[in-house]
């Protein structure tokens, strides 16, 4: 018999939110979004990249709520991702001390480099009040928001951002 996949009503974005576990890269997973034709960039997708099953989902709700479509990702699968969907909006969440995406943002700004550009957009979700010069590679992200994150806090963050990516 297989076990019901849990469920836990998230206080912050008030809706049920399932648990479920998200395969690995080799795992041939199906994201819909399709990569982007040659180097362009799909801004109506977010990739989301967190060691947090919960904070993916509420952040990929989050950005639903601005008509977006969102992947999410573990630290160590996101690079692939990134080249293989390239998306216009990256959100990290740090963890509990604002590193368990630093491989994933070397990648994004080498490939920012790469393309002499601002594109994806990165938005790092951190615990405690840092700013990107503090970080490793802390010049690939574009905003810092707080933890707790609401709607409210994050939503025009990206919103912010993916306008100013579209010029």
């Amino acid at each position: 018999m297989v076990d019901p996949q849990p469920y836990i009503e998230h206080p912050t974005i008030g809706c049920i939110v399932m648990l479920h576990s998200r395969p690995g890269p080799d795992a041939g997973e199906d994201t819909n979004a399709g990569p982007a034709p040659d180097d362009s960039v799909n801004f109506s997708l977010v990739l989301v990249v967190g060691r947090s099953q919960i904070n993916c989902v509420v952040v990929s709700k989050i950005v639903e709520r601005s008509g977006l479509k969102a992947v999410s990702e573990i630290p160590d699968s996101a690079p692939q991702a990134l080249t293989k969907l390239k998306p216009g909006v990256v959100i990290l969440d740090g963890g509990a001390d604002n590193c368990d995406c630093d491989a994933a943002l070397a990648h994004i700004a080498e490939r920012r480099r790469a393309f002499a550009g601002s594109v994806p957009c990165v938005i790092l979700l951190s615990t405690r009040g840092v700013s990107s010069e503090q970080l490793p590679h802390g010049r690939s992200v574009d905003a810092i928001v707080a933890k707790p994150f609401t709607p409210e806090s994050l939503q025009p963050v990206v919103d912010r951002l993916l306008r100013r990516a579209r010029g």
